[in-house]
């Protein structure tokens, strides 16, 4: 049996950047992992389009002319701002390399941090040797987000 990926990975460019969001969109719509009053998808487009030209380093994991997730890194701040993997492609592997790309991009570590509630990334990020180090409301909105670290970061 192969195990290699079906996918692979390559740096995003500005002609990505509608399929990113339609990703980002679909993944934090699902329960308990994006806000809880999810934004439009305009509205996550204008703060991906201010992200993207602040400082964000977007790898893609794409299978064919699929994008299957996105890891938007800050290496500058030493943060893994965003990671998000399409529903349909949840379960193949896609997260771990995208989590692999950015320990090998920023491999003095990092930080991050997922709503308390996402339960499921906080299991990956966990079961991944990523650090939990607290719990706190976020400081602009009402509910609990949870930070964690890699590496030097820690």
């Amino acid at each position: 049996m192969n195990d290699a990926p079906t996918f692979h990975l390559r740096l995003a460019t500005d002609a990505d950047r509608e399929a990113v969001n339609a990703v980002w969109h679909a993944s934090a719509s699902l329960p308990s992992v994006g806000l809880p009053a999810m934004p439009s998808r305009a509205a996550l487009r204008a703060r991906l389009d201010v992200e993207w030209v602040s400082g964000w380093r977007v790898t893609l994991a794409e299978r064919g002319d699929e994008i299957l997730g996105f890891a938007a890194l800050k290496p500058a701040e030493a943060m893994l701002d965003q990671l998000f993997v399409h529903p349909d492609a949840l379960g193949q592997g896609v997260g771990a390399a995208l989590l692999d790309h950015a320990k090998a991009a920023m491999p003095e570590g990092f930080t991050l941090y997922t709503i308390s509630a996402n339960t499921r990334a906080r299991a990956f990020y966990e079961a991944s040797g990523l650090t939990l180090l607290r719990h706190a409301p976020h400081p602009q909105r009402l509910y609990s987000i949870t930070y964690y670290g890699w590496g030097g970061a820690i």
